[in-house]
């Protein structure tokens, strides 16, 4: 019983010595700054992901001459378990709605279409070892190409909550 007793003490103390340390205060100038918007937050607008009703996603980069594309989570679910990524050559020129590789998985194969024109600067290499990657990231860390754009796409582009929509309509 005493044990239990110094035990309880013991907490209270730990609990009240915790509360006064003046580490565990919060500023509150700090507070009502981590309240407010980032102002600097303008390339967020630069950096939206745009998709395709192919199902491919396209980023354009800050300086705008260049964009990333990959395929959408949607599908690479739809895919399943990709085994083979065909990738494009790098200083292929492209036109938009080119086929610029494609993606084979255990239930199918699909072609991978450029919503934009231009020419690949670069491709992920890693899909090539590592296919399987692109159900984990699909629209991260497995993106496929970033071409180097020479003109305005013509096709429909849609917001990420467009094509939420367009994937429960279908």
């Amino acid at each position: 019983m005493a044990a239990r007793s110094s035990a309880v003490r013991v907490a209270r103390q730990l609990t009240f010595s915790a509360a006064r340390r003046p580490g565990m205060l919060v500023c509150q100038r700090w507070q009502v700054q981590a309240q407010k918007q980032r102002l600097f937050s303008v390339s967020a607008a630069l950096k939206e992901k745009k998709y395709t009703e192919d199902h491919e996603w396209i980023e354009l980069s800050a300086d705008g001459k260049t964009c990333t594309l990959g395929i959408s989570e949607y599908a690479a679910q739809a895919l399943g378990d990709v085994v083979y990524i065909e990738l494009p050559q790098t200083g292929m020129e492209v036109s938009e709605g080119d086929a610029i590789g494609a993606v084979e998985s255990v239930k199918s194969a699909s072609d991978i279409l450029t919503p934009v024109p231009g020419t690949v600067a670069e491709v992920n290499d890693v899909l090539e070892k590592t296919p399987a990657n692109i159900n984990k990231d699909p629209e991260g860390e497995s993106w496929i190409a970033k071409i180097t754009v020479s003109g305005e796409p013509e096709g429909k582009l849609m917001s990420k909550e467009e094509y939420t929509a367009f994937t429960e309509d279908a």
